[in-house]
């Protein structure tokens, strides 16, 4: 199967890194690019609709049809926020992105990127872990073909990509001690992408992705 995937958080780090993958991958024939500033990057597989209020997308939905994958990669820090504030990027946003492309798209499969140690019961003394938890939960819930969620842990990033964060310069050199000693919390952006659009491709057995199966990738 072809993607047509959306893409979201593009702008970030991981967003970027999952488009990189995305347009070096013989699997995926067209991109569109949802976010509220223009991404800077062209490229023929790429379209790209520029919406400054992603919590109401009633105005370009109808631009959003015909797309059969999404890697939702528009996440925030719990650092610095209170639970609400947290909740309203994490959660609110993502859902009200996600049902908007489910009565659009059907048949689509959606990725979504929560993090390592996410609480799938809710009832966590971590606020982030509950908030992703919840999240994944009524994500599983739209009526899309399939979603999954990937939880990566510590990420090394693509080089050359320009929304790399700043501190990686300080600790990227860590990478292959980290990668040694903790395996299944270490893995690479580029293998974080390839994932998602080998679940979108192929299936996977999982709905929930940890480090292992990112590595993995079996179907």
């Amino acid at each position: 199967m072809k993607i047509k995937a959306i893409i979201t958080g593009v702008t970030g780090m991981v967003g970027e890194g999952v488009l990189q993958e995305c347009l070096q991958s013989d699997l995926v024939e067209q991109v569109l690019v949802l976010g509220r500033r223009p991404c800077g990057i062209t490229h023929p597989k790429i379209r790209e609709v520029v919406h400054n209020d992603l919590y109401d997308l009633s105005a370009v939905e109808d631009q959003l049809k015909g797309y059969n994958a999404c890697f939702f990669c528009l996440g925030t820090t719990s650092v610095g926020k209170n639970e609400e504030e947290f909740t309203r990027v994490t959660y609110t946003l993502t859902m009200h992105v996600a049902e908007t492309l489910s009565r659009q798209n059907p048949d689509m499969t959606f990725c979504y990127i929560s993090g390592s140690g996410t609480d799938s019961t809710e009832k966590g003394r971590t606020m982030w872990a509950r908030v992703k938890g919840k999240t994944e939960n009524d994500l599983m819930k739209l009526p899309f073909k399939r979603v999954y969620n990937f939880r990566p842990g510590y990420m090394q990033p693509t080089k050359g990509l320009k929304n790399t964060l700043p501190y990686y310069k300080y600790i990227s050199w860590l990478y292959p001690a980290l990668r040694f000693l903790f395996p299944r919390f270490v893995t690479t952006l580029s293998e974080l992408g390839q994932a998602m659009i080998h679940a979108a491709a192929f299936g996977y057995s999982k709905s929930v992705l940890e480090v292992p199966d990112i590595v993995r990738r079996e179907s």
